[in-house]
């Protein structure tokens, strides 16, 4: 039970981020009933897709990264493939992680978010200070960012109900209909922990099914009851961050979070860098930290600075490109796997179509708002 409850807590940790922060936003635009069923149908997906992979690491003797899957499956496309998936996801997080994190600062400091280009750049230095010594106690904390999530939720309960109204929660738009899709596919990204957590249960992997329920039940649980409380008080006037909204103790809690995360990440990317490019410590730092750091202050000095679009896009390119190459990968694994699964999932014709469109609409959205 102790490993069902650390592989559960891995994963719930890697998929919330700073993308449950930008969810009330999103769903705004949208409408809260739109907003929530497509919530329930893409965490649906992503969790059977997950499912799909974590029976591609069972059918493998070999232990890999997502890379080293795709590329036993897919060959070196599918490893180039991948790698791009994974940079794109992880440094579109980067970035927003920085706005979230310079915003929150600056308003804490001034009540605006004036300064948060200059308080930015200072807190990516300490994050990158810390990224590049990798200090393994504060990338992994798991029950740490769980309990701060409970905290925010309970405390954003207590004071939200009493000034909640349901007439907040009753606008609808057609015309954004299609709007959170982006922020809903990177929120539930949590990919890159599967083969952690099959190492983690080593002779019980056969927990892993009911660790990925689990983890996606709460994670979706979390979204939506934070969703629901932050947009019955507040509605339309929901901030991109939307912690700024809620007060200065919930701006630090997600303060907290976030500078974990956007550590656990860097150091993540490094790792992959170093063992899968053999790039060198400080090449791989410095293809980790200085290249968000150079967007995110192109993006603000040209005023195209979007917590939301930077993770929507990060979304749909990244979490679209990695959903596709799984439900490939599962296929093969199926036929040329090496191992004998501890649990099996019918592959779907009918699903992987319906992902695929659901797939295409969002990148047809995100195209169009770019333009």
């Amino acid at each position: 039970m102790s490993k069902t409850l650390t592989a559960t807590a891995i994963l719930i940790t890697t998929m919330i981020g700073a993308g449950f922060l930008g969810m009330p936003y999103v769903i705004s635009q949208s409408g809260f009933a739109i907003g929530i069923l497509e919530l329930v149908a893409i965490g649906t997906i992503l969790m059977v897709t997950m499912l799909y992979l974590g029976e591609i690491v069972l059918r493998t003797k070999e232990h890999h990264q997502l890379t080293g899957y795709a590329e036993k499956y897919l060959g070196q496309r599918g490893k180039k493939a991948m790698a791009f998936s994974l940079v794109v996801g992880i440094y579109s997080a980067l970035i927003a992680y920085l706005i979230a994190q310079g915003e929150s600062w600056s308003f804490i400091i001034t009540n605006t978010t004036y300064y948060a280009l200059p308080l930015g750049i200072a807190i990516w230095a300490l994050m990158s200070a810390i990224s590049y010594f990798d200090i393994r106690t504060l990338k992994r904390s798991e029950t740490l960012v769980l309990a701060l999530i409970c905290i925010l939720l309970i405390l954003l309960a207590i004071t939200s109900i009493p000034n909640l109204s349901l007439n907040n929660l009753q606008t609808i738009s057609i015309k954004n209909a299609f709007s959170p899709l982006g922020i809903i596919l990177f929120s539930f990204l949590g990919y890159s922990a599967v083969p952690e957590i099959a190492r983690i249960l080593k002779k019980d992997k056969s927990k892993m099914k009911r660790s990925i329920i689990y983890a996606h039940s709460f994670v979706l649980f979390v979204y939506a009851l934070f969703t629901f409380l932050v947009l019955g008080v507040y509605s339309t006037n929901t901030p991109e961050v939307a912690t700024l909204a809620l007060g200065k103790p919930f701006v630090l809690l997600g303060i907290i979070t976030i500078f974990g995360a956007y550590i656990s990440l860097s150091i993540a990317l490094m790792d992959m860098f170093r063992s899968d490019y053999q790039f060198k410590k400080n090449e791989a730092w410095a293809f980790t930290t200085i290249i968000p750091l150079a967007l995110f202050i192109i993006l603000s000095l040209t005023n195209n600075l979007s917590f939301t679009k930077i993770l929507s896009f990060g979304g749909i390119i990244a979490g679209g490109l990695a959903l596709f190459l799984i439900l490939a990968m599962v296929k093969q694994a199926k036929l040329h796997g090496n191992r004998h699964p501890e649990y099996k999932i019918p592959y779907s014709k009918a699903f992987i179509v319906i992902s695929i469109i659901i797939l295409a609409i969002g990148l047809f959205t995100e195209i169009k708002n770019l333009i």
